[in-house]
């Protein structure tokens, strides 16, 4: 395979699920994150998979940081095939009620810090003619719901910077695509789950069955593995004309 992928947020969630499945494939695997164990995990699954690894914790919040884990990613594996922009982070609250910060901190992790990576990775990915963006964006980058300001402004403005990306690449045979995933059981939605609970004034099943859940007509969270094996179909050489769009998957939700 000997090709390189950049997953930020992957030493937990989706990202890690991502990560695992791109590992498997034989992927050499920058891992990124805040746990305080990711060089831990990191290992452990370039172990498990015979594959190269390495790991940042750089901060998201900062440009210059999201600048230098490219150059580091470049700098230790010699190149950058695949860059998954994963990283997110969420808040539960109506309009009056949400802190300033938390709205300009999940723009900027969820948001920025992808235009930051793209941005940094372009000229290598142009240079070399080769380039496959995948935003994991949401299924609230296409529909939203109540108390979730920034976090469907966000995942709204990845999808149309999807496109756009999409547009500049196309010459170079550098593709960028948005996955928007429903619910997904990882420890985000775990959080979201109390902070949807307290809002409306429900337990934490009921949140799952009359909040979560509801909108989709298949009653299931979304498994890691659908979203991997999305995730390097958009990887493939061979989806080089796969570009600009956003995948839904989200139990028939946005069919609504």
């Amino acid at each position: 395979m000997n090709k390189v992928a950049l997953i930020t947020g992957s030493t937990s969630g989706i990202g890690l699920g991502i990560a695992e499945g791109f590992a498997k494939a034989g992927y050499s695997i920058m891992f990124h994150g805040l746990e305080a164990n990711g060089a831990s995990i990191a290992k452990e699954v370039g172990g498990k998979y015979n594959v190269e690894v390495s790991f940042s914790n750089a901060n998201l919040l900062v440009a210059d940081e999201v600048e230098k884990l490219i150059e580091q990613t470049i700098k230790k594996f010699g190149m950058l095939h695949i860059l998954v922009n994963n990283a997110g982070i969420q808040y539960v609250a109506p309009i009056e009620d949400f802190p300033n910060n938390k709205y300009e901190n999940i723009i900027a992790i969820n948001m920025n810090a992808a235009f930051y990576a793209s941005k940094k990775a372009w000229e290598f990915m142009k240079n070399q003619n080769f380039g496959r963006i995948i935003n994991v964006s949401s299924v609230h980058g296409l529909r939203a719901s109540e108390f979730k300001t920034a976090y469907v402004a966000s995942k709204h403005g990845v999808i149309g910077m999807t496109k756009v990306l999409a547009l500049e690449g196309a010459e170079y045979n550098i593709t960028c695509n948005a996955i928007c995933p429903g619910y997904v059981k990882t420890p985000l939605v775990e959080g979201q789950i109390k902070d949807q609970a307290k809002a409306h004034n429900m337990s934490a099943e009921e949140v799952v069955e009359k909040v979560m859940l509801k909108k989709q007509a298949v009653k299931e969270f979304v498994s890691l593995e659908t979203i991997t094996d999305m995730a390097l179909l958009l990887a493939k050489d061979s989806s080089s004309t796969i570009t600009g769009t956003s995948f839904a998957l989200d139990g028939g939700w946005s069919a609504q």
